[in-house]
């Protein structure tokens, strides 16, 4: 009679997944092929590992020039962001950049949600603020997400931009200090601020007020010797009279758009707004600068609308682009923006190559300025 295998007492409990019983004694060939794969993506991994490390560590003191910098696993799409990552901070990390000869008063605007409003105004205004700018940031939206990512207290006993559009307060009254980053100011929102567009439409001069107060706060600042070389908006994704306020007080209109077709949709509406703005209350009014957000490069849908945009705005939208990250996500959460979360992630740097070539723009109006 054949020998019959002998019988596991504990037979509800399943084997390993990688391994077989056998009654001759040997290994089956399909052990033999598992146990080589899993050896072989191991030591991928490992070699991965080591190419992120290598050049994630390169430093500023051992590779003073960029052309130095280590090709290590240049052929994998990884190794080859993460060298791009260091080239980009040891290109610009840590240095000052140019400042505007007068004070530059941008709204971040775009009537379409979830394009990176809120996050693109408080990551470039503290990158700017972190390379020797002194830098306000206004949040005109009723969430007050801007005051949450810069850390300042924004509750309902709070002074803030409502009281200065709806009551006239100052705005030096409401401006608070934003607590990790020296040179950055903050006017909060609070919740009263979903209320202000029924109080202004009564209100006199109502367009008007937020240009206002800032010109006032601007000769307030003079008058100490002090200014400001940035002022941002953040505005609610809506044009209603808020967002208007904002127009009406800024000079140029920065606009960062989601790399999806939805969002080229809505720039045709908003452009037409800003044209109906200069016409009739704010002739310097301008679009000075186009941010592409939420790039992701896998994607043949953010190639085409980052293409259609740059050929349409050639000169207003940046070479820079946001990707997707999620360290650029958790930064709010802990109170902070990404350049001081995470200062060394894709997405902060991103956003101090943003914030690079628009004081890069500086420095050419500087010159033209000069000749």
């Amino acid at each position: 009679m054949p020998a019959t295998a002998p019988v596991n007492e504990q037979a509800d409990i399943p084997a390993p997944a990688d391994t077989h019983l056998v009654t001759d004694g040997t290994a089956t060939e399909d052990v033999s092929r598992e146990t080589g794969e899993r050896d072989g993506t191991e030591a991928e991994t490992s070699e991965s590992q080591k190419a992120q490390e290598a050049l994630a560590n390169v430093n500023r003191e051992a590779y003073e020039d960029v052309a130095d910098l280590p090709a290590v696993g240049d052929d994998t799409p990884l190794a080859m962001a993460v060298a791009e990552d260091a080239r980009k901070r040891i290109t610009l990390s840590g240095r000052e950049l140019p400042r505007p000869a007068e004070t530059r008063v941008l709204t971040v605007a775009n009537q379409k949600g979830g394009v990176g409003k809120t996050t693109t105004t408080v990551n470039v205004a503290a990158a700017l603020a972190q390379a020797g700018a002194k830098v306000l940031v206004i949040d005109l939206d009723p969430q007050g997400n801007a005051s949450t990512a810069l850390g300042i207290e924004h509750h309902s006993e709070v002074a803030s931009i409502y009281d200065v559009l709806v009551d006239g307060d100052p705005l030096a009254k409401v401006v608070q200090q934003c607590p990790d980053v020296p040179n950055l100011l903050c006017a909060p929102a609070t919740i009263d601020l979903a209320g202000a567009e029924i109080e202004l439409v009564s209100l006199v001069a109502r367009e008007t007020r937020l240009q206002k107060a800032v010109t006032a706060y601007r000769a307030e600042l003079a008058e100490r010797g002090e200014s400001l070389d940035y002022v941002f908006v953040d505005c609610p994704p809506s044009l209603g009279l808020l967002t208007v306020n904002a127009f009406v007080a800024a000079s140029e209109v920065f606009i960062p758009i989601q790399c999806e077709y939805y969002a080229l949709e809505g720039l045709s509406q908003l452009l037409r707004n800003i044209e109906l703005i200069r016409d009739h209350l704010n002739p310097a009014l301008h679009v000075s600068t186009i941010l592409l957000t939420m790039y992701d490069g896998r994607t043949r849908l953010s190639a085409q609308v980052a293409e259609e945009v740059r050929n349409h705005f050639p000169d207003q939208t940046l070479r820079a682009t946001v990707p997707r990250s999620v360290r650029i996500s958790e930064a709010p959460s802990h109170g902070q923006t990404v350049m001081t979360y995470d200062p060394n992630s894709s997405g902060a740097l991103s956003y101090l190559e943003a914030a690079s070539e628009m004081a890069a723009q500086n420095a050419a109006e500087n010159s033209e300025d000069r000749s």
